[in-house]
């Protein structure tokens, strides 16, 4: 029987999800990297429907049906399809869920997902909804931990660069918060995260931790996310992560970034040892394969 229906938000899991989710996504890993045939989703269809563009999110979950054997329709022009012609979001959901066996969505609007799910036939799994969440990045980036560090627990992990608007951190940091690690925070003032988000974490300056992190978690400033440009430009390019920075970095730290980046992290830094931002972008592929199994079979 399936954990969950859908997967709307990080706070839908608790520890023994997410631990069932992660175990069964490493067992996909071949299957994931193309040496293992599966035929598990033979039958099913998923339907992505991304009002917002998206590259990686997209194209690993139609890489993950694919891979099980599936199939996949995609609407990412809103301007061809009936949205454009006035239909509401309740409307072009039940018609779809109609057609497929699950589907996948990435909406602009916070609270869109959840939305989603309340007029759907079928599971809706959550691809982001403007600033709010993003769960499946969230599995991918904690599988990502475990892979490169061994564990979940007893690490210093650093989130760095925008934690306001950055629906990734927001959805990691409480996953994190059912774990034992030790958070930190580095952020300019204007990007600090929300009061809301009651955690535990320490906000720091990177040089102060660099020595003892283990894993440094990095985002791009989002333009699109920032209600004027000039608040926008106040912050842009103000963290950048190169070789010098990390000249006092242990030897073991992972850095990680959700992607797309724009010049948070020097590309000198991508030939380094710590560089698993690439990695973590392949992962992305066994955990989505791993959720969607997990509401469809």
């Amino acid at each position: 029987m399936a954990r969950f229906r859908h997967l709307i938000s990080i706070d839908d899991l608790n520890r023994d999800d997410i631990i069932h989710i992660l175990t069964k996504a490493e067992s996909f890993e071949d299957v994931a990297r193309g040496k293992i045939k599966s035929n598990l989703l033979e039958g099913k269809i998923l339907a992505n429907l991304f009002f917002e563009p998206s590259t990686r999110t997209r194209m690993s979950f139609e890489t993950a049906m694919k891979r099980l054997g599936g199939d996949v329709i995609n609407l990412t022009a809103q301007e061809i399809s009936s949205i454009a012609k006035g239909e509401t979001l309740a409307d072009t959901v039940k018609v779809i869920s109609r057609y497929v066996d699950a589907i996948v969505i990435r909406h602009p609007l916070e609270g869109s997902a959840r939305f989603a799910s309340e007029h759907s036939e079928v599971p809706v799994i959550n691809a982001g909804d403007g600033a709010g969440q993003h769960p499946t990045q969230t599995l991918l980036d904690l599988y990502t931990i475990m892979k490169e560090c061994g564990s979940l627990e007893g690490l210093k992990i650093a989130l760095m660069g925008d934690l306001k608007y950055s629906r990734t951190v927001h959805s990691l940091i409480k996953a994190l918060n059912l774990f034992k690690n030790k958070i930190y925070l580095i952020s300019p003032e204007s990007l600090r995260l929300p009061e809301e988000f009651s955690v535990d974490a320490e906000e720091v300056k990177l040089e102060d931790v660099i020595e003892e992190i283990d894993v440094l978690y990095v985002t791009r400033i989002q333009r699109e996310r920032f209600p004027d440009e000039e608040e926008y430009r106040k912050v842009a390019g103000s963290y950048r992560i190169t070789l010098k920075v990390l000249e006092r970095a242990k030897e073991s730290l992972v850095i990680m970034h959700p992607l797309p980046r724009v010049d948070e992290i020097d590309v000198s830094v991508d030939k380094t040892r710590h560089a698993k931002y690439f990695d973590q972008a392949f992962y992305g592929v066994p955990v989505r394969m791993a959720i969607l199994c997990e509401v469809m079979l």
